[in-house]
């Protein structure tokens, strides 16, 4: 009797069935999951998000007054500043900076607000809608050459 070379054969496991919907299994019939908070409440929305409205608030209402100046700026929204500061900043921690544009490379002239380090100066949500103006407006001064008082009359410490 010859004897067999290749190994015994074991239990065959039944191939499991593909995924078609991409959604994640129907766990014990309860249906699939949906999100923890409706979109209607307030905590749906993420700190980040919140930021940015602020920030647009912001803009809307300096380009009520300066819409000629700030034709073409890009305004942007990063989480934290690089951690090598401009020569010319005085702060430990950036709250904004204004990057000069190129018109020879095609770089836009451009403002960035630091959301973190503008949230960790904050005491409430009233005081961060201020820090995300105060540091719009101290940008957009350093960008006209002018003070911020100029720029936003209305601004507390101007």
């Amino acid at each position: 009797m010859p004897e067999s070379t290749s190994p015994p054969a074991g239990p065959q496991l039944p191939a499991l069935p593909a995924r078609r919907d991409g959604r994640r299994r129907d766990r014990h019939g309860r249906g699939p999951r949906g999100p923890l908070l409706p979109w209607q409440l307030p905590g749906w929305r993420t700190r980040a998000d919140r930021f940015d409205d602020l920030l647009l608030d912001a803009v809307e209402r300096l380009e009520a007054g300066w819409a000629d100046e700030l034709a073409g700026v890009e305004i942007a929204v990063e989480d934290v500043p690089p951690s090598d500061p401009a020569p010319w900043e005085h702060r430990a921690i950036a709250l904004g900076r204004y990057y000069p544009g190129d018109r020879a490379a095609g770089l836009p002239r451009r403002i960035v607000v630091y959301r973190r380090p503008v949230e960790s100066r904050a005491a409430d949500a009233q005081d961060l809608g201020d820090l995300v103006t105060a540091a719009l407006v101290e940008q957009v001064a350093a960008m006209l050459g002018r003070s911020p008082g100029e720029i936003d009359p209305d601004q507390p410490g101007t």
